[in-house]
């Protein structure tokens, strides 16, 4: 079992920035993988980045790279997710998730857990 808590969101204006936060509990942190998810309203879930479980491989969505930064801190228990440059296209809950079998994985339905999400509003 994996306990998964995002935060961190908020309301920010175009071209600002935001560090989201997953601290996770249960199962040893430095053995699996994490990612991040987000969805706007109307639309379906997508891949946002993702990391393998000692943070040697990182993997992004096209429409972020350059701009956000995903690390984890295994002493911490904790994921992050750097968000710079932001754009009004970001605004979503964001969600974190932990892959347990993977090192990093774009398919959401290749993750086990999941966290309540975290809303991020960027204003133009």
């Amino acid at each position: 079992q994996v306990q998964l808590v995002e935060s961190g969101g908020g309301l920010v204006t175009a071209g600002g920035s935001l560090r989201l936060s997953c601290a996770a509990s249960g199962r040893a942190f430095s053995t699996y993988a994490m990612g991040w998810f987000r969805q706007a309203p109307d639309k379906e879930r997508e891949f946002v980045a993702a990391i393998s479980w000692r943070g040697r491989f990182t993997y992004y969505a096209d429409s972020v790279k350059g701009r956000f930064t995903i690390s984890r801190d295994n002493a911490k228990n904790t994921v992050y997710l750097q968000m710079n440059s932001l754009e009004p296209e970001d605004t979503a809950v964001y969600y974190c998730a932990a892959d347990l079998l993977g090192v990093g994985r774009q398919e959401d339905r290749e993750y086990d857990y999941w966290g309540q999400g975290t809303q991020v509003t960027v204003s133009s």
